[in-house]
């Protein structure tokens, strides 16, 4: 028996944590959801300190994975030769864990689930594997989730490059010009001693008194940055940030269809690796990184126990886009549910893929002509002291 931390809400939807004793993660999670509990995660006491996986290196283990496993080789003769193969030892030492698991009798899903930094519809997929039989193709079916997602969010991170550079490179030239330039002409305007106009007064008082102080600035800067994180990072703070990006204009509408996106597929390829619905949909939920919707699916799970159709239970929770739900209406009508639901990805992505295109090509322009605009006045303030006494030794 081992003792495993188990994170839940009741009937009226209390979130609470428990230390429970159970012989296997799973077994826990099965007793809690049979109680009417909803089970967000069960993690072993004292392994949340693991780090979590990345999702290459783990494309490439359940690529390797799935090779051994066609090609005849036991399970837990793989997990030994794989474990025996990887480069970092936080990975090595976790599928060491593993396979003295299932050596020791544990299923491959509970041995997984009992370690930190795995994603829940990883062991959800096993575990269904493992109950039809068919842990080969559920494999497959993960494997090629993984490769769309990897592939679509490299897509992404390639699109944001450009402005996070973009914005780096304005706010080094905003720095260098306040805390060098400026200051150099307040010492050459001193030295002359004439009157300046008010707003070079203005702007060499702050470029000298920032020149003076940007240690403490970036020290008040760096914790404010490090209180936001930790508030972020905190079960409030995750519900303001994510009501917060989904209110923002352009990108709040993208994020929430790439959420959409991420919840539909992985719904699909765990309905279509033999999952029920109900646990499909808590696996799914629990998949997303949006709070809003999250809780959108986990109420949708209570009336789609009640017998009310999938389409309608999303659409109940006003979270869901029509066209998403009536595309999920046709797929349950037809009887072909999972692959509507990878359809209705296919088509969030697209959108997504095309709208961060449509307001990057906004965003630049508008940070290069802020740049512009700021570094023109900085100019203009700079040197009209030097062109009024121009124009008064001519008028002499």
């Amino acid at each position: 028996m081992a003792e495993f931390v188990i994170k839940l809400a009741d009937e009226r939807g209390r979130v609470q944590q428990q230390v429970q004793t159970a012989a296997t993660a799973e077994e826990l999670r099965v007793r809690f959801t049979h109680a009417g509990y909803h089970v967000f995660s069960v993690k072993e006491r004292g392994g949340s300190s693991r780090r979590k996986t990345k999702l290459e290196p783990f494309l490439i283990f359940n690529q390797q994975f799935l090779t051994l496993i066609r090609a005849g080789l036991p399970i837990l003769g793989s997990l030994q030769m794989l474990a025996k193969a990887q480069k970092n030892s936080n990975f090595a030492a976790q599928l060491d864990d593993i396979a003295a698991r299932v050596k020791n009798g544990d299923s491959l899903s509970a041995a997984f689930e009992a370690q930190a930094g795995y994603p829940p519809m990883y062991t959800t997929t096993l575990l269904a594997g493992e109950r039809s039989g068919n842990l080969q193709e559920v494999l497959e079916r993960y494997v090629a989730f993984q490769r769309v997602s990897l592939s679509f969010r490299k897509k992404l991170v390639a699109s944001l490059i450009y402005p996070c550079v973009l914005m780096v490179l304005v706010t080094a030239v905003m720095v260098f010009l306040f805390t060098v330039v400026i200051p150099e002409f307040a010492d050459l305007y001193n030295q002359l001693g004439n009157k300046l106009p008010p707003l070079t007064t203005w702007l060499l008082n702050f470029g000298t008194w920032l020149r003076h102080n940007f240690l403490w600035v970036a020290l008040v800067v760096l914790a404010i940055g490090i209180s936001f994180w930790r508030f972020s990072v905190s079960e409030r703070g995750r519900e303001a940030v994510d009501g917060l990006r989904i209110r923002l204009p352009l990108i709040g509408n993208i994020w929430l269809k790439y959420q959409i996106a991420l919840f539909s597929r992985t719904l699909s390829t765990l309905l279509a690796g033999g999952l029920p619905l109900v646990p499909a949909l808590e696996t799914a939920a629990r998949s997303i990184t949006s709070r809003k919707i999250a809780k959108g699916v986990v109420r949708s799970i209570e009336t789609v126990r009640e017998g009310q159709g999938l389409s309608d239970s999303l659409t109940a929770t006003k979270v869901f886009p029509g066209l998403a739900t009536e595309m999920i209406a046709v797929g349950e009508q037809t009887g072909a549910l999972p692959a509507m639901l990878n359809s209705v990805a296919e088509f969030f992505e697209e959108d997504v893929s095309t709208a961060l295109t449509a307001a990057l090509s906004l965003i630049e322009p508008v940070i290069l002509m802020f740049m512009a605009v700021v570094v023109a006045l900085i100019l203009i303030s700079l040197y009209l002291p030097i062109f009024s006494m121009g124009a008064g030794q001519t008028g002499q």
